[in-house]
């Protein structure tokens, strides 16, 4: 009888052994982003749909702004976070700058150059751009006939008064608001700017509604969904200064090769993002004041991506 248990035992071990092991095969994936509104909701779904298909996951969204984000990914503290691929010109310098105003071709070179350099592999992107601009007060674009950058430079330069919110990476980055002073020729001065720490537009967008310290232009986000229902009116780009940003998922190679899946998981998610839907999604959050965690989770459910 003893001999029995004693071999009872030692048979039931290796099955109590084997339930962390297959835990431990589908995770933990840490899941990072960006702390402005489109970089929360997109993360969570990257969380929600992993989460969904049986992995362990841990919420490290709203992690920071991008070079806090790339330096997370990149030393392995997260494993994968939505991006742009309009950032490509801001991560790998002595490129050519054509490459990043076309959708296809920022996608191919991105990819190419981080994963040469980094080992992260770029998967599906969505259709939507997600590019930098500049907006203003409705009533000041209708009292001075603002319509384009060239319009807003002509005002800058003749003396108008403009106050502009945004976050310090847009007003530091060469490819962001000096790109824009360079192509069009106007110059904001330091006194002429309210800096936020992070680049959530939702911040300097309703700072420029509600006027707070004069300010009556807002960095924005081509796909804000706030832009119309708080007043503003997004200055046309006409010379194509800014990049194709292309919202996209990137992980790690470590983590892909030991989960592939994860590309097929997130590829129908991110095709399905349309600038039009992201602007409504983003609109939920920035106006509606729900969770970006609850409306990922609403629009996976509502397209039948979980359940």
């Amino acid at each position: 009888m003893v001999l029995r248990l004693i071999l009872t035992a030692c048979v039931a071990l290796p099955l109590v052994m084997a339930a962390p092991a297959m835990a431990a095969d589908n995770g933990p994936v840490v899941v990072g982003s960006k702390i402005d509104t489109e970089g929360a909701l997109l993360g969570q779904m990257i969380l929600h749909m992993l989460d969904a298909n049986g992995f362990e996951v841990k919420d490290r969204t709203e992690f920071g702004p991008t070079p806090i984000v790339r330096k997370a990914i990149t030393s392995g503290e997260i494993d994968i976070y939505p991006e742009y691929t309009g950032n490509g010109a801001f991560f790998f310098e002595d490129t050519d700058p054509a490459i990043w105003k076309d959708a296809e071709a920022a996608y191919e070179k991105v990819s190419a150059l981080d994963y040469e350099k980094n080992k992260l592999v770029w998967l599906k992107p969505s259709p939507a751009n997600n590019t930098w601009a500049l907006a203003v007060r409705q009533d000041l674009a209708d009292s001075r006939n603002l319509d384009t950058l060239e319009d807003f430079a002509a005002y800058v330069n003749e003396g108008g008064e403009a106050m502009l919110a945004g976050c310090e990476e847009f007003v530091t980055r060469a490819d962001a608001l000096p790109a824009f002073e360079e192509a069009y020729g106007f110059d904001l001065k330091d006194e002429q700017m309210v800096v936020f720490s992070g680049c959530n537009t939702a911040q300097t967008e309703k700072a420029a509604a509600q006027g707070t310290s004069g300010v009556n232009v807002a960095m924005a986000f081509g796909t804000d969904g706030a832009l119309a229902a708080l007043g503003l009116k997004v200055l046309e780009d006409t010379k194509g200064v800014q990049p194709v940003y292309a919202p996209t998922p990137v992980v790690r190679e470590a983590v892909l090769e030991k989960h592939p899946q994860i590309r097929d998981i997130l590829a129908p998610v991110f095709e399905s993002l349309h600038q039009e839907t992201l602007q409504q999604l983003n609109a939920k959050i920035a106006v509606g004041g729900e969770s970006a965690r609850n409306v990922a989770l609403g629009y996976l459910q509502s397209q039948g991506f979980v359940n």
